[in-house]
């Protein structure tokens, strides 16, 4: 593999000198804070207001914020102490459903604690501490070798159009999605990229294409309704885009939008391809039917920033995420390689002991 890359963009979520750190991601591009989380309240607010935002990102900040959810109730022992732990790590998980990496982190960090149970407070903390910091240490790992994997379907002069923000705001770095954008920059590679400005709440325009500007690359901002014109052009080649959860059979859960370029690039004979770590991949969901979609504030929908868009009471459907069968995808980039189908088998093969 290629020497790891290091990306000049401030990281999504810190832990440092035992303290949690945030990037705000709804001020981006605009204003770049970064807050410390002290309460569960506040790291459970962060979540669910998108200050912290991606699928794996979302898993790390689920296992640190059981850190800093847990420091009130350390002076409780044994019993009492693991069922506040077990509360505000359900508490954490409720802040966003679909995305499967939070309650994937949170329930390491508690199965961990459980094998700790018999140790005093102090010694689980210092454990799922060290837990917490592995989870993070293993989506950088995965994120590198997704970008190892995924460079070589890039090709010198070719248009690569993402959906939302599967960078390295979205994870610990270089993203999953944009993993094989950064690799093959590093190498040399030449190649256009064309980002979805991803309506409602604009990742793609005020994230992706604010982080790829920032790493030099060439990165054209697009309005959604504007993929099948690229695609109808030939200026558009290959589809990559991360998720947020993929369920045993292929199905990919994503940001709302994802549906319509997935089916779009089957039309005009476009790879479609998958990138993500073994913890977006949940097995004991078989289908994306049985996904759970996250509906949000319909004032996201109404509103185009700080600019009201809409009428007073006009009734808004605002689901977060949509569902792409895996029919339309060509394969997973993941840290193990393309998974290529039949899904329902090469992912049980692949990830069935993660």
């Amino acid at each position: 593999m290629t020497n790891k890359i290091k990306l000049s963009i401030p990281l999504a979520a810190e832990w440092k000198d035992g303290e949690l750190y945030l990037l705000d991601q709804t001020l981006l591009p605009l204003e770049t804070r970064i807050e410390k989380q002290e309460t569960a309240e506040q790291v459970w607010d962060s979540i669910k207001r998108l200050k912290i935002r991606g699928a794996p990102a979302l898993g790390i900040a689920g296992a640190y914020g059981l850190l800093v959810a847990i420091r009130p109730f350390l002076n409780l022992r044994g019993y009492e102490f693991m069922k506040e732990l077990v509360k505000q790590a359900a508490y954490l998980d409720s802040a966003r459903p679909t995305a499967v990496n939070l309650g994937w982190s949170l329930r390491r960090m508690r199965n961990r604690a459980e094998e700790l149970r018999a140790e005093n407070t102090a010694t689980i903390y210092a454990e799922l501490e060290k837990e917490a910091i592995r989870i993070h240490e293993e989506d950088i790992d995965c994120c590198h070798k997704i970008g190892h994997y995924g460079e070589p379907l890039i090709r010198e002069g070719m248009g690569v159009l993402t959906h939302c923000n599967a960078g390295s705001l979205a994870v610990s770095e270089l993203g999953t999605a944009l993993a094989p954008m950064y690799t093959a920059h590093n190498m040399g590679k030449s190649f256009r990229i064309f980002a979805d400005e991803t309506r409602p709440l604009l990742q793609g325009a005020r994230l992706t294409s604010w982080e790829l500007k920032q790493a030099g690359l060439d990165v054209t901002l697009i309005c959604d309704n504007m993929a099948a014109h690229f695609m109808s052009r030939g200026e558009i080649q290959l589809v990559i885009v991360g998720t947020d959860r993929v369920a045993a059979n292929g199905d990919v859960a994503n940001k709302i939008g994802t549906l319509g370029v997935a089916i779009l690039a089957d039309y005009y004979d476009i790879p479609f391809y998958v990138a993500c770590p073994f913890s977006t991949i949940d097995l004991n969901t078989a289908t994306g039917e049985a996904i759970p979609i996250e509906e949000r504030d319909p004032a996201e929908v109404t509103s185009f920033g700080s600019s009201k868009v809409a009428p007073d009471e006009i009734k808004v459907g605002n689901p977060a995420f949509d569902v792409t069968p895996s029919s339309l995808v060509k394969g997973f980039i993941t840290e193990r390689g393309i998974i290529s189908p039949p899904f329902q088998q090469n992912l049980l093969e692949t990830f069935g002991q993660s």
